[in-house]
């Protein structure tokens, strides 16, 4: 019998404690999220940003910028924000019209305020196993694995996936747990084969239903990171019917790692707000 991982609720406890050590500081954390056009998913995320921070004491502010704002005046706007010691978290939503850099913009924010953690400085300390502030949705899977409380060291993990936004980060951190990782992806010949191998299996791939429960080895912890649109249903990367039968833990979706994704952007800005207060 399966045990589903409550994204939903592991990010309430995770705002609990945050909220409880905001009331121990001096001074209050501040996240600033710049949101450019009128992406509708971007806006629901942005508004759910801005509630969570607001309930665990969090100062929040939205900067709403129009579609037709130029790549350089959003870098000024980044450059601005850096240089403002009120301001402790900085993350723009992506994704950005096309003619903004999203590579640009990240490596533009500060490393220190960088809560998204996609800064190219904090992805090298990643790598390098250095203290620095990591990539969200890849730290909140970390999380809900270990909340299962089965070992990650020494199990064959398998990543379908390679994107800097959960794939490679995601890899990295399981290693730096000593699992044994795949990073499996579009080439990767007898995908169903490496995934059958795995004991923990995190699928950010993008395609609805695509990692059946056939393909999965029993007993298995299975993390689901995909969020697609399947009619009226929301559905994630894995099959879920059918990968119940094998995995032992399993997220659902939605209610899985999304909320998890918005608790560790929380963390992240208080752990900024602690590493700039004490320089």
């Amino acid at each position: 019998m399966y045990k589903l991982i409550d994204g939903r609720e592991m990010a309430k406890q995770t705002r609990i404690a945050i909220k409880k050590e905001i009331e121990t500081l001096d001074g209050t954390p501040k996240l600033v999220v710049v949101l450019v056009g009128d992406d509708p998913a971007s806006h629901v995320y942005v508004r759910n940003k801005e509630k969570f921070a607001g309930r665990v004491g969090m100062d929040s502010e939205v900067i709403r910028l129009p579609e037709e704002t130029s790549e350089d005046e959003l870098l000024s706007l980044v450059e601005k924000l850096n240089n403002d010691s009120s301001v402790n978290g900085i993350l723009v939503q992506f994704p950005v019209p096309k003619h903004i850099s999203s590579n640009k913009i990240m490596n533009t924010i500060s490393p220190d305020k960088d809560v998204d953690g996609l800064n190219q400085i904090n992805i090298g300390k990643l790598v390098a196993g250095v203290e620095g502030l990591t990539p969200c949705t890849p730290t909140g899977i970390i999380e809900m694995i270990k909340s299962t409380g089965i070992e990650i060291s020494g199990k064959n993990a398998v990543v379908v996936g390679r994107s800097l936004l959960v794939g490679k980060p995601v890899a990295m951190m399981l290693l730096q747990e000593n699992a044994t990782v795949t990073l499996c992806h579009s080439r990767t010949k007898d995908l169903a084969g490496e995934i059958k191998r795995a004991d923990i299996v995190v699928a950010a791939v993008g395609i609805p239903n695509f990692v059946r429960g056939d393909m999965i080895k029993e007993g298995a912890v299975v993390i689901d990171v995909g969020i697609n649109q399947v009619g009226e249903k929301l559905v994630g990367d894995v099959e879920f019917e059918t990968a119940v039968k094998k995995a032992s833990h399993i997220t659902p979706v939605p209610r899985g790692v999304g909320p998890m994704t918005i608790a560790m952007l929380l963390n992240n800005t208080l752990l900024a707000y602690k590493a700039q207060s004490q320089k």
